[in-house]
């Protein structure tokens, strides 16, 4: 777009404060990107153009692209024009990864802050019921009863059916926070398929628990649907962490 082309904003922008000039520069652009203005894979403004829309230097609209690349919501390169990315969880997917697997004090409370946050999911889920949500959830069960014995195809079922949760709440930000959890659900479920007495009837069990929170969640009965997540991490965690700590020690007996 050229500079003398005349169009509305694009960024509802607040009064720029000389402060944080590209604070609220990445502020207001972050908010288009949230509010569908920018669309996924959509090109951004120049920079000059962002400047000249913020009243600023392009250095300060520079670095306001800088912190949203950084931050996971746009993707730069060099003498090419900013992009939208689509809003998920990648970078804390991250950060949850690097904790999970740096000591077995760190996976256990991402694993405690799994369990508190996916409580409250699931009640919401059996709240609102979206029907996305009940569909992955429902593929989920599905593929977990084709991949048993089989811990990769099982471990990728069972991220879906905790992402169908999210989903079912109707929620973009707790769908976000689900893919964000990715890596430490990953890490413990490949755990949990690790042990090597588990049996058929493990498996099953297994697929159950997931059968009991998708049947609870679908009949709207949000009390139910709490419970039963409660049983399933009991069950599960225990003894994905009981592998861990074997694991741990067996690398320092080396």
């Amino acid at each position: 777009m050229s500079a003398g082309s005349a169009r509305k904003p694009l960024f509802s922008s607040k009064p720029v404060v000389p402060a944080r000039l590209a604070d609220t520069v990445s502020d207001a652009i972050a908010a288009a990107l949230f509010d569908g203005r920018i669309a996924p894979g959509e090109a951004l403004p120049a920079e000059g153009e962002i400047a000249r829309e913020f009243g600023v230097s392009k250095p300060i609209a520079r670095e306001a692209l800088r912190q949203l690349a950084a931050a996971g919501l746009i993707f730069t390169q060099q003498g090419k024009v900013a992009r939208a990315k689509a809003i998920n969880g990648e970078p804390m997917e991250r950060i949850y990864g690097y904790a999970a697997r740096s000591s077995l004090e760190r996976l256990r409370e991402a694993n405690e802050m799994r369990r508190v946050i996916e409580t409250g999911i699931a009640r919401l889920a059996a709240e609102r019921r979206d029907p996305a949500g009940l569909a992955a959830m429902k593929q989920a069960l599905h593929d977990m009863t084709g991949s048993i014995k089989e811990p990769a195809g099982f471990t990728e079922a069972d991220i879906l059916f905790h992402l169908g949760i999210a989903l079912a709440t109707g929620n973009t930000m707790i769908r976000v926070q689900m893919e964000g959890m990715r890596s430490v659900q990953r890490e413990v479920s490949e755990l949990f398929s690790r042990r090597a007495n588990r049996t058929g009837a493990d498996w099953n069990a297994t697929v159950e628990r997931h059968r009991a929170i998708y049947e609870a969640i679908a009949a709207g009965k949000p009390d139910l649907a709490e419970q039963k997540i409660i049983a399933h991490f009991e069950a599960a965690d225990i003894a994905s962490l009981e592998v861990a700590e074997k694991l741990g020690k067996g690398r320092e007996a080396q």
